[in-house]
């Protein structure tokens, strides 16, 4: 269990890395774009990622 975790956040950093290393400029304003959201938003972009993420690791198993 504890590699599978392993390997999943080594995963997650790699494609967390992607868009920083592709294009930089865009990453930045992205970044600059989420200091405007507020906290309620943000909290509902939170769980709707957990939600789909769960939601896809029930599909696949």
């Amino acid at each position: 269990m504890w590699h599978d975790l392993a390997v999943a956040f080594c995963l997650m950093l790699v494609i967390e890395g992607i868009l920083p290393f592709i294009d930089p400029k865009r990453w930045r304003r992205m970044l600059l774009m989420l200091d405007e959201i507020d906290d309620t938003t943000m909290r509902l972009i939170g769980l709707g990622s957990m939600l789909a993420g769960t939601i896809l690791l029930l599909i696949i198993n």
